[in-house]
């Protein structure tokens, strides 16, 4: 299958760039960068640290090249996922878009879309994340009605929204497990004074130096806890996913996806 990947100098874009290069059921097709940058027209092996060419080029408009894949892959900003999905759907071409921070209404544009293009929706494509998920959901069917429930995630300093996405992802299912809406239940960090509510799942976020993602989930009882926790070394992982995320798509139609139907969880 050919793949297009957006920002490929980025974080995630320049290692989903070099994890699709090394697959042998993957060809690249192009990459997408910001205009005025001065990577724009350079080959995307280069752009990317491959450390080869790929004889395929970095352009700066996403519709010059779309015509060429089968699939976009996205991790750059919510603002301009909005613009890949927009010409995924014109030009119906499947999209795995990771980016988080989005809003409601926008999310609702994703679930449309799937309705014309083969769609996956992934916050966090690590594997392991999302092995987590599912012991979180055991977890939460089995004593979330009884546990305090907290979650902590870190990382980096640049990154923009918080919670992160992947650990927003986490509080819906438990949620949905305990039969409650996150919406209702959640607490974003605390000040002042005031017992903690019970059948609340409380929220802190850490951003330093150069975390690249790290989720705990606590379940407190007296005397005794649970926690169940990953932590990722680097972003590679996530690349790996995103990749395996594209592939699947290969022989999709028309439908909203998610990394759960990848791993067949």
């Amino acid at each position: 299958m050919k793949v297009v990947v957006i920002g490929p100098k980025g974080k995630m874009g320049r290692l989903i760039t070099q994890v699709a290069a090394a697959r042998e059921d993957m060809e690249l097709a192009a990459g997408v960068g910001p205009a005025g940058r001065d990577y724009i027209g350079m080959d995307l092996g280069i752009a990317a640290l491959v450390g080869r060419e790929l004889g395929v080029p970095v352009v700066d408009d996403l519709e010059d090249v779309i015509e060429k894949c089968d699939v976009v892959i996205d991790f750059s900003t919510k603002e301009n996922a909005m613009k890949t999905l927009e010409l995924a759907v014109r030009y119906k071409k499947g999209l795995v878009c990771g980016t988080t921070g989005f809003s409601g209404e926008e999310m609702e544009r994703f679930q449309k879309a799937s309705g014309e293009i083969p769609m996956l929706y992934a916050a966090n494509t690590s594997k392991l994340v999302n092995v987590m998920n599912k012991l979180l959901e055991l977890a939460a069917s089995a004593i979330g009605e009884e546990a305090d429930i907290e979650i902590l995630e870190m990382h980096d300093q640049w990154k923009k929204d918080a919670p992160s996405g992947t650990s927003k992802e986490m509080g819906e299912i438990m949620a949905h497990a305990i039969g409650r809406r996150l919406s209702d239940i959640a607490v974003y960090g605390r000040e002042g004074e005031g017992l903690r509510e019970k059948g609340t799942i409380g929220y802190h976020s850490l951003r330093a130096g150069n975390i690249p993602s790290s989720h705990t989930v606590y379940f407190g009882f007296m005397g005794e806890r649970l926690e169940i926790t990953h932590h990722s070394y680097n972003w590679e992982c996530f690349a790996r996913g995103a990749c395996d995320c594209a592939a699947y798509l290969a022989d999709k139609g028309p439908g909203f996806y998610t990394i759960r139907d990848v791993l067949g969880l």
